[in-house]
């Protein structure tokens, strides 16, 4: 595996039930199934659009347990909306990182490992919808669409979603080692 180094520079918790919208903590315990509190804990979920393969609802492997977002693609995304910033609030990110800038591309089996010997391993892109597009208009009214054309403009930059593959402490400020998974897919 070919390694990459990243710093965290927001940590981040969905614990308010009304929102999806992230706030910034500074240190948390990675437990199997995520951040315990957070909207998306679990080792398992419930089947939804994002499965279509499955009937909605259905139990299924929980993939999505942890968000992370980088800064650079973030940054990318608001350049070509034209605005200022996306914070990764707006995203409900639970994790934004600089100096990796093609997060997304981040392979399936990739591991992320903290300080602590916490581990994650990613499981896919996070598909861009309309719901951060919602939120990141709120904070720019004067820009028409945003929604709509933050999905466009996320696309293939809208960060990864992780499972905990070793539980651990991590803090808002860790410098983690990111672990490729470099093996070429059988699939393509």
């Amino acid at each position: 595996m070919k390694k990459a180094a990243a710093s965290i520079i927001a940590l981040l918790i969905a614990d308010l039930p009304e929102t999806f919208v992230t706030r910034r903590i500074s240190e948390t315990m990675l437990e199997f199934g995520g951040i315990r509190g957070d909207r998306h804990f679990g080792i398992t979920s419930k089947a939804d659009s994002r499965q279509p393969m499955f009937p909605r609802g259905t139990e299924i492997l929980n993939r999505r347990q942890i968000t992370i977002v980088s800064e650079e693609e973030l940054q990318q995304i608001a350049d070509e909306l034209e605005i200022d910033q996306i914070k990764p609030e707006w995203l409900g990110a639970n994790l934004l990182i600089k100096g990796f800038p093609d997060l997304t591309k981040l392979t399936l089996g990739s591991r992320i490992l903290f300080p602590s010997g916490a581990g994650l391993i990613c499981m896919g892109e996070n598909m861009p919808c309309t719901l951060p597009g919602d939120e990141i208009q709120k904070h720019y009214e004067g820009h028409d669409k945003l929604a709509t054309r933050f999905v466009k403009a996320g696309y293939k930059r809208r960060g990864v979603v992780c499972a905990v593959e070793r539980p651990g402490v991590i803090h808002e400020t860790d410098e983690v080692q990111i672990l490729l998974n470099d093996y070429a897919n059988p699939m393509q």
